[in-house]
């Protein structure tokens, strides 16, 4: 989004940021909100990935009574995070190994927000650095701003706006020439990138000057906004030039991702195995929604990509969209899985055949997860003749598997490490665990009663209440 809406004040509140390092977290964002946000929670999301857009809830936070929050996140790359208190939102970018200190202004009290209409807002970061990320956007955003948006144009043709395209891409190239950050380096020219796509510049121009022969970022927002932009409607402008088999016939009637990566084969564009296989990844997931294709067609193509595909980021975002095309809905058979156990021998889900089992995974690089241990714990002592407790480590040591056990022998019940060389597919493979988190209710037959269940922060307590009929409540979850 083009802040062609910004207060311009808050364009030139300048960032402090400085490298902080940590074991656990490696970004920190400490801030102050205004007083009327006082007890509220503030949330931070990341997004699974560019393709699926969807948001994944990472950190958590009620800010205190004088406005004052603490966050913090695990990156090992700069990206765009969202802050939401309630419908409010505003992005910040963010790096690894980097203190954030932000404000958060009270919204206009003649907007309306509360009418179930998020709305955007531009937070202040407290510094003096010019040259830091968020304050580099601001600035380009200003630039925009001043270029496009002016007060005598009542309709910009596609013509001029090429040229003021062209001029803000000469402009920016002077203004940021000493600017040595890469990401905002990609980041002016896949927005330019945009402009031009928004307005049908041409394939050869976008194409072959923005993707052909470069490699692809997967991690940079703007670069993947612009890559869906040219890519949106593909695979249905190429069905209607093609001849032989058709496009809806592949997907429809044969489901088939062989044939239909040979299809994309016809097109100059698609040479290379990488981007052809993006692309059609992108496609996939806007067909899901077009009453022309058939779901369940879509769902079977996607699950073969994803098995066949050696792009570990295709597998992922992949696996994000068979997630949402309701492969773990309620009422489905709980996948099965091994894992490693405590002891070192493998574990199988089926361990606990007939038992009703609450199974979660967790990082002891996410605070967020960590802070839900203890409560499971609590939850063990109150339901633990009833269900299992089965609790997947996702992380990527297995020493700090080890280490975190060590350091919590109160932790009584089942832990297993996700990973160990004698599985094929692991557990968080199997129920397409996209972050480092994930909560899952399986009942006494095997099946999902809840996909994804609640936390026990969220609640998990009162609806084991009414499975297992207990009235009184004995135990504190559910409380930060």
């Amino acid at each position: 989004m083009y802040y062609n809406t910004i207060n311009k004040a808050l364009l030139y509140l300048l960032v402090f940021v400085f490298q902080f390092i940590s074991n656990a977290q490696n970004v920190t964002i400490k801030g102050r909100a205004h007083i009327s946000y006082a007890n509220k929670q503030i949330q931070l999301y990341s997004y699974c990935d560019y393709i699926t857009n969807i948001q994944v809830k990472e950190s958590t936070d009620t800010i205190q009574a004088d406005g004052f929050f603490e966050l913090h996140y695990q990156t090992d790359f700069t990206q765009p995070i969202i802050l939401k208190i309630e419908n409010v939102f505003a992005k910040l970018y963010i790096q690894p190994n980097f203190v954030y200190g932000i404000t958060i202004p009270e919204v206009e009290k003649d907007l309306d927000y509360k009418n179930d209409a998020e709305l955007e807002i531009n937070i202040g970061i407290i510094g003096k650095d010019s040259t830091e990320l968020n304050a580099l956007t601001y600035d380009y955003q200003e630039q925009y701003a001043n270029i496009f948006i002016l007060k005598n144009d009542k309709y910009l043709s596609r013509s001029l706006l090429f040229k003021r395209a062209d001029s803000l891409k000469l402009f920016c190239e002077k203004r940021f020439s000493k600017i040595k950050n890469n990401y905002f380096k990609n980041y002016v020219q896949y927005s330019i990138a945009s402009i031009n796509a928004s307005a049908s510049r041409g394939e050869n121009y976008l194409i072959n000057g923005y993707l052909i022969n470069k490699p692809i970022q997967y991690n940079h927002f703007e670069y993947m906004q612009f890559f869906n932009t040219c890519f949106k409607g593909y695979l249905n402008a190429m069905g209607s030039t093609h001849k032989g088999q058709s496009l809806y016939n592949i997907i429809n009637v044969q489901a088939n991702w062989s044939l239909l990566n040979t299809f994309l084969k016809q097109d100059k564009f698609l040479q290379n195995d990488s981007l052809r296989e993006l692309v059609a990844i992108k496609n996939l997931w806007d067909f899901y929604y077009s009453a022309d294709f058939s779901p369940d067609a879509i769902e079977t193509i996607t699950s073969q990509l994803n098995a066949t595909t050696t792009i570990a980021q295709h597998k992922k975002i992949t696996n994000t969209m068979l997630v949402y095309f309701n492969k773990m809905q309620v009422g489905s058979q709980a996948p099965s899985f091994s894992a490693r156990s405590k002891d070192g021998t493998t574990g199988n889900l089926s361990n606990f055949k007939n038992r009703w089992i609450y199974l979660n995974f967790f990082s002891t690089k996410n605070i967020e997860t960590l802070k839900e241990m203890p409560k499971i714990g609590a939850l063990k002592k109150k339901f633990g003749d009833k269900l299992v407790f089965l609790s997947i480590c996702l992380d990527d040591s297995l020493k700090s598997y080890t280490n975190y056990l060590k350091a919590n022998p109160k932790f009584d019940w089942t832990i297993w490490y996700n990973y160990d060389k004698s599985i094929i597919k692991t557990a968080k493979e199997n129920y397409f665990i996209t972050g480092t988190e994930g909560y899952f209710l399986i009942d006494n037959f095997g099946y999902l009663a809840q996909s994804p269940a609640l936390s026990p922060s969220g609640g998990i307590e009162y609806k084991l209440n009414v499975i297992f009929k207990i009235k009184n409540r004995t135990t504190k979850t559910g409380i930060r």
